[in-house]
């Protein structure tokens, strides 16, 4: 049976978005029921003592806020969207002219999940040919410079100072990425921004139900002349986040900031979309964003936090491990469909998306279509039922 995507009326958030369709409260269901298990031996917060390892979860307080609801008109210009992309079988293998076509994947389909096409809609302020366009120069994006190619071992050696840190939660449920140029331990060279990417992938591996952005904090304190980056590659990490992760960054902390950063700054600002600048905050305290208990001493909180390479980062791989199967394994049980909800993925709710539509096919499914006539007052019965 032909997937289609249900008639909506508003963006998925926490705590209303799926109410209509599944009859529940996603903020009554465990939004942590498939993050680690303790055998990872994750902290907490600042009160476990010498953290060496990421924080498994939030603390109790960081909610995320609801998103706004869809109008009817960005209602139907998701379905469009959704249209669209639900009919690609194969995307170009790289953005070189005249690239061959291979079929699209189960990842690149679980990539366009509803929240992600509704992301894009509203980069391009509602564009529906512009969304649609960047979402598949987002998947050929991919393939070119993700792939198999960002691995834990290859990214490993550009973080053994521990200069980009996943470090608890802000206030608003949003993961942290700590970058702290003042630890740049390589030379210039595409590395340094595969290093960012994989961050940003193993952040939003960790984002709880209901939040779909990340929380960055930029410390240039001791930072010298050569250890921050330059402007071609500030151009460029600019141009990956915003056309490749666009509306993923919820806000930017930056503190610590030399002369020399604040004419740098200055320079590649014209460079960045206007929404994106006002969620730039400089030097605030940042214990009025993320809760002290989660917050590292030098930035203004309580965590004391020591690097060890060798603890840190396998205990990273491993937890965003467990939440990459988790997040798959919901995506396989709800049917393997492009427009799956982010909030049932990460265990927000119970109910797929699509879970009257699947429930519905399984009952057709076991009618006896010998006789067709029963078959078919069956099938209508079952469709009144699922409505």
């Amino acid at each position: 049976m032909a997937t289609t995507e249900p008639a909506i009326a508003a963006e998925p958030v926490a705590g209303k978005e799926y109410d209509a369709a599944t009859k529940e409260d996603p903020n009554s269901h465990d939004q942590h029921a498939d993050d680690a298990p303790e055998d990872l031996g994750l902290p907490h917060s600042a009160a476990d003592g010498l953290i060496k390892k990421p924080f498994g979860t939030p603390i109790e307080g960081s909610t995320p806020q609801p998103l706004p609801e869809l109008t009817p008109d960005q209602s139907k210009k998701y379905n469009e969207v959704f249209t669209a992309v639900s009919g690609w079988t194969s995307v170009p293998t790289s953005s070189a002219k005249g690239a061959a076509e291979t079929p699209l994947t189960d990842d690149e389909r679980m990539f366009l999940t509803r929240e992600c096409l509704i992301r894009y809609l509203r980069a391009t302020k509602w564009n529906v040919a512009d969304a649609v366009k960047r979402l598949r120069a987002t998947l050929v994006w991919r393939r070119e410079y993700i792939g198999d190619k960002l691995t834990p071992d290859y990214i490993s050696i550009e973080n053994e100072t521990g200069k980009q840190l996943i470090m608890g939660y802000d206030l608003e449920g949003r993961p942290c990425l700590y970058l702290l140029p003042s630890r740049q331990n390589t030379d210039k060279s595409p590395r340094q921004l595969e290093h960012l990417v994989y961050m940003l992938e193993r952040v939003i591996d960790l984002m709880p139900a209901g939040q779909e952005s990340l929380a960055l904090v930029v410390n240039f304190n001791e930072t010298k002349s050569g250890q921050n980056a330059s402007v071609s590659q500030a151009k460029q990490t600019l141009d990956i986040l915003q056309n490749h992760y666009p509306e993923r960054l919820g806000r930017a902390l930056v503190i610590n900031i030399p002369w020399i950063i604040s004419g740098f700054l200055k320079i590649i600002t014209p460079f960045i979309d206007p929404v994106t600048v006002k969620k730039l905050k400089f030097n605030e305290d940042l214990r009025n964003h993320v809760p002290p208990a989660q917050l590292l001493k030098p930035t203004g909180g309580d965590v004391e936090f020591e690097y060890d390479h060798a603890s840190y980062w396998p205990a990273l791989t491993k937890l965003t491990q467990r939440h990459q199967k988790a997040y798959r394994d919901r995506w396989i049980k709800a049917g393997k469909k492009i427009g799956e909800s982010e909030l049932y993925l990460r265990a927000g709710t119970d109910k797929s998306q699509f879970a009257a539509e699947t429930e519905l096919e399984q009952k057709v499914e076991k009618l006896d279509v010998k006789d067709p006539e029963p078959a078919a007052a069956a099938a209508a019965a079952a469709a009144a039922e699922a409505s």
